[in-house]
């Protein structure tokens, strides 16, 4: 993006947007859009130990999006932006299909469906203005073999299939959107689950071990900086042989 002062053309930094940027993945993202002169903004709940804070390059945002009320006045405090990567999701595997509270259900699925897809919308009002935007979701090899976390599995899913709408409804405008899928990845995610589902998940790829989160994040990057733009509605799968297709 340019703009134009006392006759002189001055380059103006684009604008990212990371949501769930504090830690893992969406961390590694933020370190490399930096790397590439980007002004990141962060959103994520808690900042305590987000080690960005003291760049003059980042934003913070506290938010919680599991609270779809929040969405206005956050989005009204983001501003413009020139990319938006939906990362922010988490998982309960401590719930099965069977005993699955509604609170959890729908907190889950707000913050790994319907924010992102509220995200998209508001956003890309000010990209189609300018003709120009990256939009990239992290959804999850989840959505596409099933999950035990069954409405872990549903919401990414569903990012995957948004990720396919959006891309046609946006492709016109100059805007990509593409989504990747990891398999499990080296996170605080991993937290919570039982260590024979950990090892039954490294057994399933060639190499023995979760993703690093610097992996899914340069393909994140890749998408949301240097992707042509014919490659729009696409999801990369990142999981080592996972799911072969």
């Amino acid at each position: 993006m340019k703009i134009f002062h006392s006759g002189k053309r001055v380059k103006m930094k684009k604008r990212v947007l990371i949501t769930g940027g504090t830690k893992g993945i969406g961390l590694e993202v933020a370190k490399i859009m930096l790397d590439l002169k980007y002004e990141v903004i962060v959103a994520g709940r808690d900042f305590t130990n987000f080690p960005l804070k003291e760049n003059s390059d980042v934003e913070m945002i506290e938010v919680d999006l599991s609270d779809l009320d929040n969405l206005p006045e956050f989005i009204s405090k983001v501003g413009d932006i020139d990319v938006l990567v939906n990362n922010a999701g988490y998982m309960q595997p401590k719930y099965t299909y069977d005993n699955y509270p509604k609170e959890a259900k729908e907190k889950l699925m707000n913050v790994d469906l319907h924010a992102p897809v509220e995200l998209m919308n508001a956003f890309s009002i000010n990209m189609k203005k300018k003709k120009y935007g990256r939009i990239v979701n992290t959804a999850s090899i989840a959505g596409q073999i099933g999950h035990p976390d069954v409405w872990y599995g549903i919401a990414k899913a569903g990012l995957i299939n948004a990720t396919k709408i959006y891309a046609k409804l946006l492709g016109a405008e100059g805007i990509t959107v593409n989504c990747v899928a990891p398999s499990a990845a080296q996170t605080d995610m991993q937290n919570d689950n039982e260590e024979a589902r950990k090892k039954a998940f490294k057994a399933a790829v060639v190499t023995n071990r979760f993703a690093e989160p610097e992996e899914v994040a340069k393909a994140i990057v890749w998408l949301a900086d240097d992707c042509p733009e014919y490659i729009n509605g696409i999801t990369i799968d990142i999981n080592n042989t996972f799911y072969a297709r």
